[in-house]
């Protein structure tokens, strides 16, 4: 069983990822769509009860935000790992720009995001920290020790 978290700001790529390489494995949690942590932690906590594998798929830039999560998968034995999206900034940008109505984040709020950014550690909790760079691709992969 396993929890993936990613780690990124809004347009680098983290939705589309997940609906190429895990939309028929694993559940997709996102307060994008469930619009409330009420919703968002009933669906995690409902996926840990039954052993679902899934994506929290929300920018999850702080260690606070991401403890959100791996406490509670941790203690029902699931394996956590972090998917960093190490998109630039004029990147994340431009594609948030592209956006319309809701999915369109203001650029003080992709800014204050990418101020907040800090990178996933080991100590957090996580397995592994997976390194997706802006073309989708795998730059590294670390394992914990």
């Amino acid at each position: 069983m396993e929890i993936l978290i990613f780690c990124g700001l809004q347009g680098s790529g983290k939705s589309s990822y997940y609906k190429t390489h895990f939309a028929d494995t694993h559940l997709r949690v996102n307060l994008d769509m469930l619009r409330t942590r009420r919703r968002e932690q009933a669906i995690f906590e409902a996926c840990l009860r039954v052993g679902q594998r899934l994506v929290v798929d929300n920018t999850n830039v702080s260690r606070e935000a991401r403890a959100l999560y791996l406490a509670a998968a941790l203690k029902a034995n699931f394996q956590v790992v972090a998917y960093v999206f190490d998109v630039p900034f004029d990147i994340c940008a431009a594609r948030n720009a592209a956006r319309v109505g809701r999915a369109r984040v203001s650029d003080a709020g992709l800014r204050s995001m990418a101020k907040q950014m800090r990178a996933p550690t080991f100590d957090e909790g996580f397995q592994r920290i997976i390194t997706v760079d802006s073309t989708g691709e795998i730059a590294t992969t670390l394992e914990a020790e």
